[in-house]
């Protein structure tokens, strides 16, 4: 039985194993000095347990440890997004960070330990193990978010990620005690025999409340979204290019898994909540970035509203709705790589530049960047016929064809408010005046990363990549 366990958990020992092992070397080896090679290794080993998942884990789902850990196709889907997310930001990052100063043999380890508690989440079938998951994630993500030590701004963003997290952690906490005390057990299957059909017991709904409240955080999801831009701007812009990236997509996968597997009879009971959340969310994220020229506080108000388009699908609660999450995800996720390859390669004089305005004609310098840079931004803004429309049309149809045509329509109108902020930048790079220049960035790693994304809003327009009909797999094994 324990071997049958074990092999259910087996990508998630190997990466725990890799991570204790590389600590081990380095420190008996050469600490920062080996970083680089470390980094490099790291990426391709994520990558490669990403394609392993992908390629050889099919079949059935499977539960271990008595309904602890699921690894079904939603759980995978999500496992491959975040590993691969996951390579390629370190990957792209390495060289930012190695000139910067600031890349330490801690760096990729505490990704790696990360990202194993990220695949933790998405295949959580209790809420103890969802809190295990959770917390591996959040202890390495609040380290990486202050690893600049001679920033001020570096250090405020690590303090607010862990003070805003702690508190989170408190709320899921105290309502995953308010589900335990009302269902007798911490287990999903269990929990929803407990909740039933129709409508949730008073104290089960109060425990849904607290949960939905916690998670919601680490989606930065509208009425807790304040530590996203402080942190966003703070931490080094890789690490900021990972926040944006994996974190969102375990998160989100998490609140999916929770809702259904624990809660699915009662969606009339959370519905309109998360309902809520995504229009406020929305809104927010479009209204709010109007006025930044700071691209990664920018990025971080995108972030918030892009979060409030997936959790539409979210709010549908069908599976076509989680099929559509899934897709928007994997796009979100694409579209943000590219853009922060954009922003890690903009620098004058060797320091970084995050100021929109000094885009102004980048065109005439790079014409070919500031032409991935348009197809991603025309992506992010969900302007046809990139691969961005289609992200928001799914979850869009989705809150259409489960009831919510008020929700589908305010999401339209935050979509077109918040295609303002994406087009004020195009404006900058092609019809700006003449600025101050930019240094010309040769790394070919950022160019591949900013290439295939833009190349992918475009080409991808054909079958989307195969990825709806993967996703659907996926969301089928998730709601039943």
């Amino acid at each position: 039985m324990i071997q049958a366990d074990l092999n259910t958990i087996l990508p998630e020992i190997l990466l725990a194993l890799y991570a204790m092992l590389a600590l081990v070397g380095v420190v008996y080896t050469g600490k920062d000095r080996l970083a680089p090679l470390l980094t490099w290794v790291t990426a391709g080993v994520l990558i490669a347990v990403a394609v392993w998942i992908g390629l050889t884990r099919g079949g059935t789902g499977a539960t271990a440890f008595n309904g602890l850990f699921v690894d079904d196709g939603f759980a995978r889907f999500a496992k491959v997004a975040i590993l691969l997310a996951a390579g390629v930001v370190l990957a792209m990052g390495q060289d930012y960070m190695s000139r910067k100063g600031m890349l330490r043999f801690e760096y990729p380890i505490l990704i790696v330990l990360s990202v194993v508690g990220m695949m933790v989440m998405v295949s959580a079938g209790d809420l103890m193990t969802l809190y295990m998951g959770l917390e591996l994630q959040s202890l390495a993500l609040y380290v990486v978010a202050s690893m600049r030590r001679d920033s001020l701004k570096s250090s405020e963003a690590g303090l607010k990620y862990f003070v805003l997290g702690a508190l989170s952690s408190g709320l899921l906490l105290f309502g995953s005690s308010l589900v335990y005390g009302f269902s007798g057990t911490t287990t999903f299957s269990g929990i929803v025999e407990a909740v039933g059909h129709g409508h949730a017991p008073l104290g089960l709904l109060f425990g849904l409340t607290f949960v939905t409240a916690g998670l919601a955080f680490k989606i930065s999801a509208v009425p807790f979204h304040m530590w996203t831009p402080d942190v966003y701007e703070g931490a080094p812009t890789p690490i900021t290019a990972f926040f944006a990236t994996a974190p969102k997509m375990a998160a989100m996968g998490l609140f999916a898994r929770v809702l259904h597997d624990a809660f699915g009879g009662v969606v009339s009971d959370w519905q309109q909540i998360i309902a809520l959340m995504s229009v406020l969310s929305m809104f927010l994220g479009a209204v709010a970035a109007i006025g930044q020229n700071n691209i990664k506080r920018l990025m971080a108000y995108s972030s918030i509203a892009h979060m409030g388009y997936a959790m539409m699908g979210l709010a549908a609660g069908t599976a076509f709705g989680v099929q559509a999450l899934l897709i928007y995800m994997a796009i979100y996720v694409t579209m943000n790589i590219g853009t922060f390859a954009f922003i890690m390669s903009l620098e004058r004089d060797g320091q970084p530049v995050v100021d929109i305005r000094s885009l102004h004609m980048y065109s005439s310098r790079e014409p070919g960047k500031a032409l991935a840079v348009l197809l991603l931004m025309f992506s992010l803004a969900g302007v046809p016929p990139m691969v961005g429309f289609f992200g928001k049309f799914y979850v869009l149809r989705a809150a259409y064809e489960a009831g919510l045509v008020w929700l589908a329509v305010l999401g339209v109108v935050a979509s077109v408010i918040g295609a303002f902020y994406y087009l004020r930048i195009v404006y900058y790079m092609y019809f700006g005046d003449e600025g101050e220049a930019l240094d010309k960035n040769r790394s070919p790693v950022l160019w591949v990363a900013l290439m295939v994304p833009a190349a992918a809003m475009l080409i991808g327009v054909v079958n989307l990549f195969g990825i709806e009909g993967i996703a659907q797999a996926a969301a089928a094994t998730l709601v039943q």
